[in-house]
């Protein structure tokens, strides 16, 4: 049987986010990586199920404000960083992030963005963000928009390994 693992995000009040359950692949240098095949559904706090058409994984990277999602083509979001407080493991098959908000994505054509700048100062009010979680958001931002650009690790070629372990897999 597969090694499954509950991911979820919460908003900074504690409210669900998105979840849902992955298969654990493996860790590196970059952090864990877990997967999804194509064919599977995701959950945005307890709404109905979104289908998931393409294969991708997660890197869920150690002490960092960020989490990165990379898809399977034909999907036209290659990779989709959300920015969060660093991932916590509650248990070897629990894991929880609070989302910041700010994303950073970078399409197949090349183009790389930030995106929800104006959902990220919304809520900086609305949950009365700290100072200091506000300051390592817009850091890892920062770090995310050149990284992701340039292709430095892992937003390389390090996802390949990953995705090939999941691509064409069916639940």
């Amino acid at each position: 049987m597969a090694d499954l693992v509950s991911v979820n995000y919460t908003k900074y009040d504690g409210t669900l986010h998105w979840n849902l359950r992955m298969r654990r692949l493996g860790e590196d240098d970059h952090g864990v990586w877990l997967g999804l095949p194509g064919g599977t559904v995701t959950r945005k706090g307890y709404g109905p199920m979104v289908p998931v058409a393409c294969a991708h994984v997660i890197l869920l990277p150690r002490e960092a404000w960020w989490t990165a999602t990379f898809n399977a083509p034909p999907r036209d979001t290659e990779i989709y960083c959300d920015i969060a407080t660093p991932p916590r493991w509650v248990s070897s098959h629990e894991v929880t992030m609070v989302d910041l908000d700010l994303d950073v994505i970078r399409k197949r054509d090349g183009r790389t963005l930030l995106d929800d700048e104006d959902e990220f100062a919304e809520h900086q009010v609305r949950y009365g963000y700290p100072a200091d979680v506000i300051a390592e958001a817009e850091a890892a931002g920062r770090w995310l928009m050149d990284a992701v650009d340039g292709r430095a690790e892992p937003f390389g070629d390090a996802c390949e390994r990953w995705l090939g372990m999941v691509d064409g897999e069916r639940p």
